[in-house]
């Protein structure tokens, strides 16, 4: 949520600013909205005053005098006056919150203006010396043998598309990648947490999932309870309505959960396999900072990311996404994508975000500074990696022919084997 004080006083700004996202919103219905909330605040709070004044004279009035009876009168239709105004500048109140949330944020100067993902720049990557250029690399889904491990056919069965088992190598490879990732994550100083796998909606609403990405969250009607999307709701909400202490500043955690989208997929290659699941995992980095620091901060976060990959060898690049493609609460972001090369092409597996102090105005996160004023944190976070993709690279990048696939140095002795067969 924007600061209604820098709204009001930057409207042409932002609307400028919100035209080069791909989002729609009406800032002047806002700023009217605010408008009649205020004066309706105004007349309520004048209103109270006169309320207050009238009781004040008939305490000095004789009880049953002439006089007493009539104020008795006044001040029963000021109460009834009162009454009313308080229920519309409520209604009022509402309209105004829900009109807010409707708004975006804004993105930060530095974000390259697109319109969409092919405006996004690349900033360039890295792949190990040991990369081989020229192999007969095979799609993970043509890899023989693979399909008795990583079975899509049963997880239809079970649940519907996009809800694969993980079994025998390919379940120890994903459990190797969440200790490497968990291991490595806390070495550059972040504390684990483990997170509940639900929530409710304020806590969706703060991140800013709600109500813009409602269509793509599984929602448990029974207890008005939404299954994650991903670690980063949970996580964050951790301090909602609180006050942090400055000397505790930056705060960083690290949190592996399963992650929930009902986002619609369409046919092809690119969404085959691994590619593009309903229930994945992920270990997420999240960070509460100084407003002055967000932008290092984000860098930083990036380097993180950046650090799993080069520790797994595999090749990537880092997209600065444009300012039509990033996300309604972002204020920049960078995304991370491996290079699968059986399949020709890059996949995302990590998006790193600097958010500013739009999920914590929503929030209510807070911090008291130095000179004991009460501001808004910054929250960031990134993926670190999103592992059905990484498992999906490994597989393509790592492939030895047949139905072979080495296993990346960092993760051997967690797999107690140098090469996984699939047999």
């Amino acid at each position: 949520m924007l600061d209604i004080q820098f709204l009001r006083q930057n409207a042409d700004r932002v609307k400028a600013a919100i035209s080069k996202k791909k989002f729609t919103c009406d800032v002047d219905a806002v700023l009217e909205l605010d408008q009649k909330r205020r004066a309706a605040v105004t007349e309520t709070e004048q209103l109270r005053a006169k309320q207050n004044a009238a009781n004040q004279e008939m305490r000095e009035l004789k009880k049953g005098s002439p006089e007493f009876l009539e104020k008795v009168k006044e001040m029963k239709a000021l109460s009834a006056q009162v009454k009313d105004l308080e229920a519309n500048t409520k209604e009022i109140d509402v309209a105004w919150k829900e009109a807010m949330l409707t708004i975006p944020n804004i993105p930060d100067e530095s974000v390259p203006v697109g319109k969409t993902e092919d405006d996004n720049v690349d900033l360039g990557g890295w792949e190990p010396e040991s990369f081989r250029k020229s192999f007969e690399y095979k799609p993970h889904w043509d890899i023989p043998g693979l399909s008795k491990y990583l079975e899509f056919d049963r997880g239809v069965k079970v649940t519907g598309a996009g809800f694969p088992f993980y079994r025998g190598p390919i379940g120890r490879l994903s459990r190797a990648l969440v200790q490497f990732l968990l291991d490595e994550a806390t070495e550059l100083g972040y504390e684990e947490i483990q997170p509940p796998l639900l929530v409710n909606a304020d806590s969706a609403t703060a991140t800013g999932q709600l109500p813009d990405k409602e269509g793509q969250m599984y929602h448990v009607t029974g207890d008005d309870l939404y299954l994650i999307p991903t670690a980063e709701v949970p996580v964050t909400n951790y301090y909602r309505d609180e006050i942090l202490a400055e000397s505790d500043l930056p705060i960083k955690n690290c949190a592996y959960t399963p992650c929930f989208r009902r986002e619609a997929g369409s046919w092809g290659k690119h969404v085959r396999g691994l590619n593009r699941l309903h229930q994945f995992d992920k270990v997420e980095l999240v960070k509460w900072v100084r407003p002055e620091e967000s932008m290092d901060e984000l860098e930083s976060l990036k380097e993180n990311a950046e650090h799993m990959l080069k520790k797994l060898e595999l090749p990537y690049r880092v997209l600065q996404i444009c300012s039509g493609d990033i996300g309604f609460p972002h204020s920049k972001q960078y995304d991370l994508e491996v290079w699968a090369a059986g399949q020709d092409r890059w996949l995302e597996v990590s998006s790193c975000s600097n958010f500013t102090d739009f999920q914590a105005r929503r929030a209510g996160i807070r911090y008291r500074n130095k000179e004991g004023k009460v501001v808004q944190v910054h929250t960031l976070n990134g993926s670190a990696l999103g592992l059905s993709r990484t498992i999906a690279a490994i597989l393509e990048n790592y492939y030895l022919g047949e139905n072979r696939v080495q296993v990346p140095d960092v993760l051997r002795d967690r797999m107690k084997t140098d090469v996984v067969e699939f047999v």
